[in-house]
């Protein structure tokens, strides 16, 4: 499914990613955890980057005439609303810093935080079935685009 040029590493952060939202689309709830705490387990830079980008593809198609901030906050209240019920115990500022992380907003970076990746997918699960765009694709663009930067050599 990965294309087979791809490092262990960013294939490893695509299935466990895919993974994850799988889990969070059919809300089980053992699944999510597993894979997230398999997200956490992969380096964190690299996952962050790749889920960011993942999470602003997955935004410009949702919004293609920008981003205001009721989208924002009904992108926020929308991932709280589906995902409260099945992760009771799901701190919703953590989504809000996921959402505002992935747009390169970061009012506090020198603050410790909890894991971003479970919200990080729940924002994910939600923008892909709000677009239609299979989850899939979208890694892969980011992957690409992740790796196509890396070789780009700055002047």
């Amino acid at each position: 499914m990965w294309p087979s040029a791809w490092p262990s590493a960013a294939r490893a952060i695509a299935t466990t990613l895919a993974a994850s939202v799988t889990a969070a689309r059919i809300r089980d709830e053992s699944a999510f955890h597993e894979h997230t705490a398999e997200l956490a387990d992969l380096p964190t830079e690299q996952v962050t980057i790749v889920a960011s980008a993942v999470i602003r593809e997955l935004l410009e198609a949702a919004h293609p005439d920008g981003l205001a901030a009721d989208d924002i906050r009904a992108v926020l209240t929308d991932v709280l609303r589906g995902a409260i019920p099945w992760l009771p115990t799901l701190d919703p500022t953590t989504v809000a810093t996921a959402l505002t992380g992935a747009l390169g907003i970061d009012e506090h970076p020198d603050q410790p935080r909890t894991d971003p990746h479970p919200a990080a997918v729940l924002l994910i699960g939600h923008l892909a079935d709000t677009t239609r765009i299979p989850i899939e694709d979208s890694i892969v663009r980011a992957i690409s685009e992740v790796a196509r930067a890396e070789t780009v050599e700055m002047p």
